[in-house]
């Protein structure tokens, strides 16, 4: 998250297409998430354990 969130450090300023999230693998399971540069807010939209 944090690395997705450091990519659009100037949010409100951001002029580029929307990015459309990802999924980061992190120990023990998953993360899918959306990046909203103009909101300047990462959202989880599903964690998944394994």
């Amino acid at each position: 998250m944090r690395a997705a969130e450091a990519l659009y450090v100037h949010g409100t300023a951001y002029e580029g297409l929307s990015p459309h999230g990802g999924t980061a693998f992190v120990e023990g399971g998953m993360v899918d998430y959306q990046v909203l540069p103009r909101h300047e807010r990462v959202y989880s939209l599903q964690v998944t354990a394994w």
